[in-house]
């Protein structure tokens, strides 16, 4: 198996918020506040970086909404790659966890 980098807490956050289906940045970023307790906050600066990164990565596509009277808001969808990344990344962390059980 390829050993994958580290992904950050934001990219892991988009990513597991968009597993649940396409959304907007600010749906985003108040998913990832509630998800992590607060203890993960994306600011917008942050949110579109990273969503910037993840759409060159394939992670990402962007789509047109069809909720009526928000048809120009940006919302984002996981791709295939996207899934698979958030996958591996899960079990990276849950190979971490089993390490720290064992010590």
């Amino acid at each position: 198996m390829k050993r994958s980098e580290p992904m950050s807490e934001s990219y892991y956050y988009i990513l597991l918020c968009l597993a649940k289906g396409a959304n907007h940045g600010y749906g985003i970023m108040q998913m990832t506040e509630k998800l992590s307790q607060g203890d993960v906050k994306i600011g917008s600066g942050t949110m579109y970086g990273a969503t910037s990164n993840m759409m060159k990565k394939g992670w990402i596509r962007e789509i047109i909404s069809d909720e009526p009277g928000v048809e120009r808001r940006r919302q984002y969808q996981l791709t295939e790659e996207g899934r698979l990344a958030l996958r591996t990344e899960i079990e990276r962390l849950k190979r971490m966890l089993e390490n720290a059980e064992e010590v």
